[in-house]
């Protein structure tokens, strides 16, 4: 077809080569094609020198902008009624909009022609993604390869990461708190500013940012999935599980990419069709454990369940979907129960092997964003908080505080659920702005006064040289891991554990096993933080963000006193 240029002055150009080919739309569209052509003739001259034909088509297809450059010609009233009445004879004869119809009829003629031009009965029909897909989307073993693929996610994210943790958390405690010290140290500053910084920033900043080579191999592995296609995969074989639910199976791709961020998750919800979703994931979507969880996760697993913190992180995302799932199945039957309900239409795209620059820029991207929340979101919390844990000015024990005595008046609230300290309830509080200030208030409490404090004798260089070497060595057991992963070979070191360290000496003076274990999943469920509760009002109002904030607190409470109380009952505490 020839395209038309429309000027910017309302004028049509002139002497356009007519197509050589015609396609037949049908008796019925034709015949309003027919219509539309006269009209235009009779009462649009400027146009006759123009493809009148692609013009009604267009203007049968409802184009804006062609409608708006003939609404600009004197007397197109008359056509563009025509139009309109002609779009709504082909609606009611063909049962569809226009633009559809006429659309098939371009389709069908394709189609038609292929048929008698391709000869397709030597083609092999079944591609690579028609064999996998046989495989991983099977209506029985769909959903537990998805359960496996995701637990060796989780298993690899303690594994392979585990030593670079150590190796920044040996750094920060060791010769970057030694140089700040040195460094305040030369230049006289007073008591409270080497306790800000030291005690506060470093403990508090530092005590998350340990957990930054988690966060990036998690970050790699979702890539790697979505990138592949499996992501879309996933959620087709999720789709069974949702409609049980009240949803379908594009819901899930919202909630699977709530394991990064909620934030993004929660915008994501506008690809689905009618409010009724939107609303639905939307209250959903903050129950995934998100990036911001994990070093919750990984501090307790390791500090109490060494030789199994993959196993308790993959619980709790599992924990995540379940708790979703029975919250989906309560709204969908209450606050949405005469609502619509959407077909479920997802493509599937071919599988396809990830370019490893855009796999690694996609995992560096997101991960800049958690430094980032690093240096401005938990910075100013830790230095908020430092302030509150040492008013009223000089004193002695944290405990009397302004911080420690408002956290002491809500702990009791959590006695059911076995971390009554004030401790445990002062970082839930600070967590409500960021889940990650969860550890970096526990770091602050627990570990400030551990940190180094006097300067040594040390050299630079010999610090400098013992933090090249430590991530020389952490790189080996990192590959070591991996390695291991195929059959027959065994590189890593069988009984390896993470170094233990003082935040999981304090830990395991203050919480139980099953404590801790009821925390982690408080955690995983309460308030959202701030960032999300704000993506929340974006995009559904007020009256959501109060329904999402309290219901999650109030399950969060149920369900951590359930896993408390069932545990003692059990003989586990």
């Amino acid at each position: 077809m020839t395209i038309i240029n429309f000027p910017t002055r309302g004028q049509f150009p002139a002497n356009l080569p007519t197509p050589s080919f015609t396609l037949n739309y049908g008796s019925d569209i034709e015949a309003e094609i027919t219509r539309l052509i006269s009209l235009m003739k009779a009462q649009l001259p400027a146009l006759q020198q123009d493809n009148l034909r692609w013009l009604a088509v267009k203007l049968l297809e409802n184009e804006a902008d062609i409608i708006a450059r003939v609404q600009t010609l004197p007397a197109s009233r008359d056509v563009i009624e025509q139009a309109h009445a002609g779009r709504r004879r082909i609606s009611q004869i063909y049962g569809d909009e226009a633009d559809i119809a006429i659309a098939d009829a371009r389709y069908g003629y394709i189609n038609g022609l292929t048929r008698q031009v391709l000869d397709t009965s030597q083609v092999d029909r079944y591609t690579l993604t028609d064999r996998i897909d046989r495989v991983v989307t099977n209506r029985i073993l769909g959903l537990p390869i998805f359960l496996l693929v995701m637990y060796v996610i989780f298993k690899l994210v303690v594994d392979v990461s585990t030593p670079f943790t150590d190796w920044i958390d040996a750094t920060i405690s060791g010769p970057i708190s030694t140089w700040l010290v040195n460094l305040l140290t030369l230049i006289h500053a007073p008591e409270w500013l080497q306790s800000l910084m030291v005690d506060g920033v470093i403990a508090g900043v530092g005590g998350v940012l340990v957990f930054l080579p988690s966060l990036f191999v998690l970050y790699f592995f979702l890539t790697l999935l979505e990138d592949s296609g499996y992501m879309a995969r996933a959620a087709f074989v999720m789709d069974r599980v949702m409609s049980f639910l009240g949803l379908h199976g594009k819901s899930f791709i919202p909630l699977i990419l709530g394991f990064g961020c909620a934030v993004p998750a929660i915008y994501a919800t506008r690809t689905l069709e009618n409010r009724r979703d939107r609303l639905a994931t939307g209250l959903l979507v903050p129950l995934m454990s998100c990036s911001a969880r994990l070093p919750v996760y990984v501090v307790f697993g390791l500090a109490f369940f060494p030789r199994q913190a993959d196993l308790l992180i993959a619980v709790m995302y599992a924990l995540g979907l379940v708790v979703a799932g029975l919250a989906g199945w309560v709204f969908t039957r209450t606050l949405f129960k005469n609502s619509g309900e959407a077909a479920f239409v997802l493509e599937l795209p071919p599988y396809r092997l990830p370019a490893w620059r855009g796999l690694l820029t996609h995992t560096w991207e997101k991960s800049k964003e958690f430094v980032q929340k690093a240096g401005t979101v938990i910075l100013s919390m830790t230095i908020v908080l430092w302030f509150l844990m040492n008013l009223p000015w000089g004193v002695a024990d944290q405990r009397d505080s302004y911080f420690g005595q408002a956290s002491a008046s809500i702990a009791p609230l959590f006695k059911p659920a076995g971390f009554d300290s004030w401790e445990a309830a002062g970082a839930l509080v600070a967590g409500s702005v960021a889940k990650e200030v969860v550890v970096s208030t526990l770091s602050q409490i627990y570990v400030g006064d551990e940190t180094a404090t006097a300067p040594t004798t040390r050299t630079f260089g010999q610090d400098l040289g013992q933090i090249i070497l430590g991530l020389g060595q952490a790189v080996l057991d990192a590959v070591k891991t991996l390695l291991s992963l195929i059959p027959g070979l065994n590189f890593a070191e069988a009984e390896r554990t993470s170094e233990d360290t003082a935040l999981s000496r304090a830990l395991r003076s203050t919480f139980t096993p099953l404590a801790a274990l009821a925390f982690v999943v408080f955690v995983l469920i309460y308030t959202p933080c701030v960032a999300t509760l704000g993506a929340i009002k974006a995009e559904y109002g007020w009256r959501w963000v109060w329904v999402s904030a309290f219901y999650q607190l109030a399950l969060a409470w149920l369900v951590a006193v359930l896993v408390f109380q069932g545990g003692r009952f059990l003989g586990w505490g």
